[in-house]
């Protein structure tokens, strides 16, 4: 009797896991002359061809790919059948930081992600296609494309996110290959200037773009992040700002793209 409980059991856990479906959507880019690779997350209501779905851009950091989320994180197939969402995983290049370089015309990803991933994927799959229907979040140099991107781009995205985000790259000269992308800080201070999230700031309109940004407090981003967000502050920038114990590293991640898919389901459902 023992045997046929534990078999049921099997049996009825093997029809409660997640059905998402997990695509590549490969882009070509006519900015950049390259075929771009896209990993999409679909959920499992996504079969039913009346519903259209709202889209969160959710990118890598410096050194990673289309595939580390979902590699590190498994558990985004659960939430987008939770929260009947699509997930979207660019390939943003090892070091691209999600802008176009203003010293190297083979990067241009902001033009590629503004421009042809977002449009590729409203004509591929059943989206709601408008900024309403679109929030966009990444980790370290993602989390600096997603507030770059979303802070230019108000009319693309409604909602963006940040973890662990690079949000100010002028204290990190040196690192990750920042000066391929912008020249070196003291020959060309000013691309730095304009590249820099933080000084992107003046751009945002009281709620217009609705925001939820969050850093370990012993993370090397720390400090740039406190000060991004006490810039809202005086700037009356309504955000979600959220610090806890925790450093640059995939325990901290993971736990923290469950806070921000509650706010992003929230503000798709608004």
């Amino acid at each position: 009797m023992k045997h046929n409980i534990i078999f049921l059991y099997l049996v009825f856990s093997s029809f409660i896991v997640s059905t998402a479906q997990v695509d590549t959507l490969q882009v070509w880019s006519a900015s950049m002359n390259k075929s771009i690779q896209n990993l999409v997350i679909l959920p499992d209501q996504y079969a039913d061809p009346k519903l259209n779905f709202p889209v969160l851009y959710l990118l890598h950091g410096a050194g990673g790919n289309h595939t580390n989320w979902l590699a590190k994180v498994p558990s985004l197939k659960d939430y987008v059948d939770t929260y009947n969402m699509i997930i979207v995983c660019p390939d943003g290049g090892e070091s691209s930081w999600y802008f176009d370089s203003p010293v190297d015309d083979q990067m241009r990803y902001e033009t590629y992600m503004t421009k042809e991933l977002v449009a590729s994927v409203d004509d591929t799959y059943n989206t709601l296609a408008d900024k309403s229907g679109r929030a966009i979040t990444g980790l370290s140099m993602g989390g600096h494309g997603a507030f770059y991107l979303a802070f230019k781009h108000q009319d693309i995205w409604g909602a963006a996110g940040s973890m662990s985000g690079g949000v100010d790259i002028r204290p990190f000269p040196n690192n990750w290959d920042l000066p391929k992308r912008l020249g070196t800080y003291a020959e060309h201070k000013s691309n730095w200037e304009e590249h820099t999230v933080i000084n992107l700031v003046y751009k945002l309109q009281t709620d217009r773009l609705k925001l939820i940004f969050d850093c370990g407090i012993d993370d090397f981003f720390y400090d740039v992040n406190k000060r991004l967000h006490e810039k809202l502050l005086e700037r009356n920038i309504p955000h979600d700002y959220i610090e806890r114990p925790g450093t640059h590293n995939w325990a901290y991640w993971e736990n923290a793209i469950a806070y921000q898919l509650l706010f992003f389901d929230k503000y798709f459902r608004s």
